[in-house]
């Protein structure tokens, strides 16, 4: 079995560390991964996008999607084309009140999350990336929250270790809120 997520976004929300942590988090698991990242020349502000694939097999092919079973939608900006790559009935978490999923086709599975406010309850209001996460690994059961955490305290450097304890509570406060769907749809 192979999932692909594509995840989109603008630079400062967590992006590339989200889909690292992904990731790290299912080779921990003994499955396969492949990441692709795609962002701006910008720290913050600019297109950030990043595409991973999972698998319980060796992957053949860099993770190029011309379609995905998954997405997650950190903001609308710089999402065109990601959320039409998304097969039907694929699960997408889309962060609100950036992403209106009213907006967002009929056909897909649809999980909102209030990620900014769901990180500032959990004192971690520069995690709204991981609250993401946190709610699509539940969605998706694709890795247990656990190997997240190790994966996310794995790749913290140094300097910012501090953070490592609101990171984790910013994926347990996106787990939280979803329920998981079947995984093999």
């Amino acid at each position: 079995m192979e999932r692909e997520v594509i995840v989109t976004g603008v630079g400062g929300q967590g992006i590339q560390l989200l889909a690292k942590t992904l990731a790290l988090a299912a080779t921990r698991q003994g499955r396969h991964a492949m990441l692709s990242a795609d962002y701006g020349g910008e720290m913050r502000g600019g297109p950030s996008k990043a595409s991973v694939v999972i698998g319980d097999a060796p992957l053949r092919a860099l993770p190029v999607l011309p379609s995905a079973w998954s997405a997650i939608v950190a903001h609308h900006r710089f999402s065109e084309g990601v959320l039409e790559r998304v097969r039907p009935g694929g699960p997408v978490v889309a962060n609100v009140p950036l992403v209106d999923p009213a907006a967002l086709r009929a056909d897909l599975a649809i999980h909102p999350v209030d990620a900014a406010a769901l990180a500032k309850a959990a004192g971690a209001p520069q995690a709204v990336g991981f609250v993401l996460l946190g709610a699509y690994v539940a969605v998706t059961g694709l890795v247990p929250q656990e190997s997240l955490v190790a994966a996310m305290e794995e790749l913290l450097p140094p300097y910012r270790r501090q953070h490592a304890p609101a990171n984790a509570r910013a994926l347990a406060a996106g787990a939280s809120l979803t329920t998981a769907v079947a995984h093999g749809s």
